[in-house]
């Protein structure tokens, strides 16, 4: 009989600190060893749970909306960082791999933040991150555009592990990127799991990409929010998220109790997921690489190009600057000294 993999899920819907990140961080940290200690392979956080969903996004100019503004740049994260670093070691300490949301600070301007998920593996380093690809409605006032270098499945030892963020469902290209790699698990991370559109675009992508999906969303009430920005929630209900884990048939197999905080956790084996693929394999035998095929550039975007001081023999294309967008490997102290993946795009069909 053949031996399949077996893993444990779980959707981590809880409420951060809002505009503060160390105080996320810990409650991050002490919900990461909650997860393991429910028998949790993968935790997913919802999206930039860390420290918190802009809800101010829509707010028109004022002295107060320009003061969120800056608070949410100052609470932002830095990959690597000490708050990485953090998570990192809970993730160590727990033996589990953890996706969490986070408002990611650009390394070098210090002027732009981006919504991204971070992946971290159960041995305390960073598997890698994906910024989303377009931010939505007033999003864009407050998120940066993201790259095609987090647009990778992870290999883990109990399956690939892929995840986008909220809209980028809605994209059809970034999901068949990672399906086309063979993502076994997938995260879809969205502010509130509220919506139907977010259940049913979660399930669509369980359905066709013949996965598991954790969908998880955030919780927020005014009372979760500092009491100076909270006129800017303008009358904003506490969304009633139902973070939930979905099948590779698109079955629900956990769902949380709408707007109750909750880690939801539900068990999964690669042999549901290959009678999946072995019916439809959209990046395999139900593709037609003769007729479409879809080009990934995979590299991170770099706004300063230096070509080689004149007199030189060779110039180079571009200028690799000392402080780069991501590091794979767990952070050292602050120090600019980061490394990334290369590769300038990657062909899937």
């Amino acid at each position: 009989m053949t031996a399949y993999t077996e893993f444990t899920l779980a959707a981590i819907q809880a409420a951060p600190v809002y505009f503060d990140r160390e105080a996320s961080t810990e409650k991050a940290c002490r919900l990461i060893e909650e997860a393991a200690q429910n028998g949790a392979t993968l935790a997913a956080f919802s999206e930039t749970w860390l420290p918190g969903y802009p809800f101010f996004r829509e707010v028109k100019t004022s002295s107060l909306r320009r003061q969120a503004d800056a608070a949410y740049l100052a609470n932002a994260v830095k990959i690597p960082s000490p708050t990485t670093d953090r998570l990192c070691a809970a993730a160590q300490r727990a033996n589990i791999d953890v996706a969490i949301g986070v408002v990611e600070l650009d390394a070098r301007t210090h002027g732009t933040v981006y919504c991204t998920l971070l992946f971290i593996g159960c041995d305390g380093k960073i598997l890698g991150r994906h910024r989303k690809l377009k931010p939505t409605y007033g999003e864009r006032t407050i998120w940066g555009e993201g790259d095609g270098l987090g647009l990778t499945v992870y290999e883990r030892p109990y399956g690939r592990v892929s995840g986008l963020n909220c809209w980028e469902h809605m994209m059809l290209l970034p999901g068949y990127a990672l399906m086309a790699q063979g993502t076994q698990i997938h995260v879809a991370t969205w502010p509130t799991c509220a919506v139907s559109t977010n259940h049913l675009l979660s399930q669509a992508f369980a359905i066709q990409g013949g996965c598991y999906v954790i969908a998880v969303g955030a919780l927020r009430s005014p009372e979760d929010v500092p009491e100076k920005f909270r006129p800017l929630l303008m009358g904003e209900e506490r969304p009633k998220s139902r973070s939930c884990i979905i099948a590779p048939g698109g079955n629900v197999l956990a769902e949380a109790a709408a707007g109750e905080e909750a880690i939801v956790v539900a068990h999964g084996s690669l042999e549901e997921v290959l009678m999946a693929k072995a019916r439809c394999d959209v990046g395999g035998h139900y593709s037609r690489p003769d007729v479409l095929q879809l080009l990934v550039h995979g590299q991170p975007l770099e706004r300063i190009i230096q070509p080689e001081p004149v007199g030189t023999a060779t110039r180079a294309a571009s200028w690799a600057p000392a402080v780069r967008p991501f590091a794979i490997a767990a952070s050292t102290p602050d120090n600019g000294q980061e490394t990334h993946q290369t590769d300038e795009h990657t062909a899937v069909r």
